[in-house]
């Protein structure tokens, strides 16, 4: 009998971690547990009636066949429409590179660049993926841990003392999977100083909740900041997080011709194109009416101030107050070295985690991030299961011994 063997790239990395968390409380709850669901990741938000209707306006004119491989001309101008509107930037059409939802885009990008070895500084706490990618395509992840006392940010310090020989790309997220956080634009200038150092350095900027901002104006980009980093930079986004589409598969990226150039050899060998039905209804979310937008984001950061609240209240964790996304990053260090009501000790956050888990309260330990002891809870969800969930959780912390 002939036994299967994966190839190398499939063993040398792991399964999302926040996927298979979302998927458990899904079958948990499938069988007929009480779980408040705090990992998914995505909007409770139903895509705009404009975006689905121009879906189906699509599809009745009969636009559903192949498409470029760089997306159709109409989701090329609406991308290069909405840079100019929200960097300020003017994008040449050759320069984009249009795929099934982000995450396709950020592999294909580290598919297209990373040689053997060639190390890519990933900061911590990172999106679960980032990792996993760069090793599935041989490259060398170097994680730079960016602790609560500076924001969760990078500073110019840790990235000039992590920079070998051996580094090609710097990774960047901001606002923040899973803390929120995000760079004002005189950090992202100083960064900016020490990348300037070191030109073989390429920068991956992921912007996909850039339009979820709580602050007063309007969140910067690398790009805006220091447009002569231009030619080694690549700006990732997509329409999943900003129009509830993450269903839709649709997601974009801006950089250099040669590289985007290489992405779309790529993807040309990978899938052809992304949907033509979703790049329509893309379209349609890109240049359409924004207002609903200013809507979601006053109910996130509704949802954000009361969750914050609720668990800075319980004694043993400490949450701090996110600038964007939909995503709590609360220290539990209050819990570790304690013993649960079954006699468990707690050593590390996954445990506290999964000691939720038996209270009803679905979250996704802060190890999965590369920084502990965390955990991650979405708000995305609504106000009632904010305040019972985060009421479990108060009242889990108050068990423990």
């Amino acid at each position: 009998m002939t036994i299967f063997k994966p190839a190398a790239r499939v063993t040398r990395i792991k399964p999302s971690p926040s996927t298979a968390a979302a998927a458990r409380a899904t079958e948990l709850r499938a069988a007929g547990v009480d779980l408040i669901d705090m990992t998914v990741g995505e909007p409770d938000f139903d895509t705009p009636e404009s975006v689905k209707a121009a879906a189906v306006a699509a599809i009745a004119a009969g636009d559903t066949k192949y498409t470029p491989v760089n997306g159709t001309p109409a989701l090329r101008r609406a991308i290069i429409a909405r840079m100019q509107r929200r960097l300020g930037v003017t994008v040449d059409p050759a320069a984009i590179s249009v795929g099934g939802g982000a995450k396709q885009i950020i592999f294909l990008t580290f598919m297209a660049a990373v040689e053997a070895g060639d190390e890519v500084l990933i900061p911590a706490p990172y999106w679960v993926s980032y990792p996993d990618m760069v090793l599935a395509n041989e490259g060398s992840p170097v994680i730079l841990p960016c602790p609560g006392e500076d924001g969760f940010k990078l500073t110019p310090a840790a990235l000039e003392a992590a920079i070998t020989p051996k580094t090609r790309w710097l990774v960047l997220n901001a606002p923040s999977n899973p803390t929120g956080a995000a760079y004002s634009a005189a950090e992202l200038a100083t960064l900016a100083e020490v990348l300037r150092r070191h030109p073989q350095v390429w920068v991956l900027t992921d912007e996909i909740y850039d339009e979820i901002w709580f602050e007063p104006g309007q969140i910067t980009s690398l790009l805006t900041v220091a447009p002569d980093l231009a030619e080694r930079l690549i700006v990732i986004n997509g329409v999943s997080k900003t129009y509830a589409m993450t269903g839709w598969r649709l997601g974009y990226a801006v950089g250099p011709k040669p590289l985007i150039a290489a992405i779309n050899k790529l993807q040309s060998q990978m899938s052809s194109c992304p949907s033509s039905i979703s790049q329509a209804a893309a379209v349609a979310a890109l240049g359409g009416d924004q207002g609903f937008l200013a809507e979601m984001v006053t109910e996130y950061k509704a949802r954000r101030d009361l969750a914050v609240d609720l668990l800075n209240a319980v004694p043993g964790l400490h949450c701090s107050l996110p600038q964007g996304a939909f995503y709590l990053y609360p220290n539990c260090a209050g819990a570790i070295g304690k013993t649960t009501p079954a006699g468990k000790v707690i050593e590390t956050d996954l445990d506290f985690t999964l000691y939720l888990l038996d209270c009803g309260v679905a979250a996704i330990h802060g190890g999965a991030y590369g920084l502990s002891p965390y955990f991650r809870i979405s708000f995305a969800t609504s106000r009632d299961a904010l305040r019972e969930g985060c009421a479990r959780i108060a009242a889990a912390m108050a068990a423990l011994t």
